[in-house]
């Protein structure tokens, strides 16, 4: 990679080299390798043996020419077992400076176990160390060559200067004991190394060709400097921090900055000149710390990515039901006339009428007339003596309400609009699903869990619309079977619901 800017393939090769013999670590490695690359910190929580030491050192050998540096912390840890002890010779002059050759003030890359467990002085030069690259050495500052410090807890304290020293850290990994399934891989690599635990096997051989020179990782860094934030990705993480704020997440803005870098890095290692949506699949181990929280972010952006508010399945549900519950009024609807009293209105042709449909529709007595007239009295009678001669007549009889074609072809063009509408959200569904599959097939850097999570909900929201349709359809049919009057009609006023977006 010497003369290349990016070179994915072998990025690829250097992590299944680094990779080998590590037993379900791969996403770990590869986000520790990532947040390397873009010059920010990794740190690894979960308990002991759980090979977070071997996933550190696996990151050095990724460097060729790379100094590395590792200590384990305790509260008795002091000041010259991280930085170097006290130049005699300085004293001598005057001047409190330490030598750090071999230290971590020299080093390229860095593991240090257990850091909280530092005391707060030593805390608070990290600080500088992590943040700046320089550490306070006497009257001044020396640059450091530090390219990346993974540290290591089993859990994070919560006070001032613990934060502060968190938030370094751009990775935030949980690294637990292996599950029931890689159990058994785990035995079986432990038999090819002869290694008790985890941290113990013997670090792989990586080929310099495949580790990245100091050039190498600086040209991946200019290119990364390049890459676009296009507008629809910034409205996205614009739209993550207004939800983690309402989650009460608080993220700094020196985070969020870091962040953006990371993605940059992410698209430029794989050859992009832009960030794509689905790369903010990385967003949720920098900005929650424990597993689970890590997890809600993963859900809700699975969930929102590669999606628009115009095609969402509850908008859309809506609409239709508005159109479902029209069709359901108009078709209950009737043309009764009642008076005051509760009494239908009983006039010669509205006895006709009925008679007309109650004896199959005769087109005779819906002219009104004698015939009808004597018809309906006929119908009268025959009510009246049901009811033992009562002198009042109640009719019982109803007559559905019938409809112009201009009513019925109003609300079947409102639902063709609607199911043309549709169509385009599903054109532009499948063209997202097709551009998930093309940016998996090359991502290094993603959490195949992710990416599963996000095809799922892409299908679940193709399925919604599929079955929106055949509801929107049904409601059509059911509109041009209405009760129809043989006239033009009136237009009746458009179905009211919530607007259709572009």
């Amino acid at each position: 990679m010497e003369g290349a800017a990016v070179d994915r393939e072998q990025l690829e090769r250097l992590l299944v080299a680094l990779g080998s013999g590590l037993v379900e670590r791969r996403q770990a490695l590869r986000l520790s390798l990532l947040a390397a690359l873009a010059g920010e910190h990794t740190l690894l929580i979960g308990p002991p043996g759980t090979a977070k030491s071997a996933l550190a050192r696996r990151i050095h050998l990724a460097f060729r020419e790379a100094r590395y540096f590792e200590r384990l912390l305790t509260r008795f840890t002091v000041p010259e077992e991280l930085f170097g002890p006290l130049s005699i010779r300085a004293l001598e002059e005057d001047r409190y400076e330490r030598h750090t050759a071999g230290f971590l003030p020299d080093a390229a890359v860095a593991f240090i176990d257990e850091v909280f467990k530092a005391n707060s002085a030593i805390l608070n030069a990290l600080l500088t160390l992590l943040n700046e690259r320089e550490f306070d050495n006497g009257a001044g500052r020396q640059r450091c060559p530090l390219i990346s410090v993974v540290g290591a807890t089993n859990q994070v304290p919560e006070d001032e200067v613990a934060e502060a020293f968190f938030d370094r850290f751009l990775l935030r990994l949980s690294v637990g004991p292996v599950s029931a399934d890689g159990f058994r891989s785990l035995l079986q690599a432990d038999a090819a190394t002869g290694a008790a635990l985890p941290d113990e096997a013997a670090p792989p051989v990586i080929a310099e060709a495949h580790q990245l020179s100091a050039a190498a990782r600086g040209a991946l860094v200019r290119a990364a400097v390049g890459v676009g934030l296009p507008p629809p990705v910034f409205a996205l993480i614009a739209e993550l921090r207004a939800w983690l704020a309402a989650q009460h997440c608080y993220v700094s803005d020196r985070r969020w900055v870091k962040i953006a870098r990371l993605l940059r890095m992410a698209a430029a290692s794989e050859g992009r000149a832009a960030v794509a949506a689905w790369d903010l699949g990385l967003v949720p181990f920098c900005v929650a710390a424990e597993a689970e929280a890590q997890q809600a972010v993963a859900d809700w952006l699975a969930a929102r990515l590669g999606l628009r508010e115009a095609y969402a399945p509850p908008r859309l549900s809506r609409v239709v039901e508005a159109f479902e519950a029209q069709l359901k009024l108009e078709r209950e609807a009737n043309d009764l006339d009642y008076d005051e009293s509760g009494r239908l209105r009983f006039s010669a042709l509205g006895q006709a009428e009925a008679l007309a449909d109650a004896f199959g529709g005769d087109r005779e007595l819906q002219g009104g007339g004698a015939f009808a007239d004597e018809r309906a009295g006929e119908l009268a009678s025959a009510i009246g003596d049901a009811k033992g001669g009562a002198g009042a007549l109640r009719m019982t009889y109803t007559r559905k309400r019938r409809y112009g074609r201009r009513h019925v072809a109003a609300r079947t063009h409102q639902i063709d609009a609607l199911l043309q509408r549709i169509a385009g959200y599903q054109a532009e569904l499948c063209a997202e699903r097709a551009a998930l599959q093309a940016w998996a097939a090359q991502a290094i850097w993603a959490d195949p869990a992710f990416i599963a999570a996000a095809q799922a909900s892409l299908a679940h929201t193709t399925q919604a619309l599929v079955d929106l349709v055949h509801r929107a359809r049904a409601a059509r049919a059911g509109f041009e079977a209405l009760p129809r009057l043989d006239v033009e009609g009136t237009e009746p006023a458009p179905v009211e619901h919530e607007p259709l977006l572009d």
